[in-house]
């Protein structure tokens, strides 16, 4: 039995999410599963049976998505966690369609929490370009993600990148980056979106990429 509680609106997403754990029956033995103690085979064991000690068991998933090792490993998992008698509960931020597709397939119960379009808070997208000026590799993941949790589209954050590398390379500033390696992430961006359509490839994840090869 899988549960998903994801979207934008943290204050709706968390009231519903921690009613739900208050709802669960008493004897369920909870395991909370972050990136950090992120357990392959502990996972397997309680989408494959019942332990030894307890009947019911709650697996809590918390921005699990936000990491493509633990990502592919969840999404390749889902349907076998539909089948089980036990509980899989994920608390993620904004998730893309083809993750909620693969919830939908999986039978999952979807409790999306979405903000109206006039009370988001409008993002910064000079941050994501700035911390890429600087090669600061964390700040530049961190506002990333942060944009796609305020609803910025791929679209606009790699328009602003792209116009970044451009004025760098407009003004010689070859301090964190060389000349020709400016001139590849600006190559390789131009394309980024196009390609990861034609390979079916999330945009997210080919962006994610780009910054591992570019750090």
């Amino acid at each position: 039995m899988i549960y998903l509680f994801s979207g934008n609106d943290s204050d709706k997403k968390i009231k519903a999410y921690e009613e739900f754990l208050e709802s669960l029956p008493e004897e369920t033995e909870m395991f909370s599963v972050s990136r950090n103690d992120f357990n392959r085979m502990q996972i397997e064991s309680l989408y494959s049976g019942s332990g030894l000690f307890f009947t019911k068991s709650a697996a809590i998933f918390s921005n699990i998505f936000e990491y493509e090792e633990t990502r592919e490993f969840i999404l390749d998992k889902l349907d076998l966690m539909g089948k089980s008698s036990n509980y899989f509960i994920f608390l993620e931020g904004k998730l893309n369609k083809p993750i909620l597709d693969a919830f939908k397939t999986a039978r999952a119960e979807l409790n999306i929490f979405e903000l109206p379009k006039d009370k988001l808070e409008k993002f910064n997208n000079f941050l994501v370009a700035n911390a890429f000026g600087r090669k600061d590799k964390l700040n530049t993941w961190i506002y990333f993600r942060q944009a796609i949790d305020k609803g910025v589209g791929m679209e606009e954050i790699i328009g602003v990148l792209f116009w970044k590398i451009k004025d760098m390379m407009l003004r010689k500033d070859f301090n964190k980056f060389s000349e020709d390696e400016l001139r590849d992430s600006a190559a390789k961006i131009s394309y980024l979106l196009p390609q990861a359509r034609k390979k079916n490839i999330n945009a997210e994840s080919a962006f994610e990429q780009f910054l591992l090869e570019m750090f």
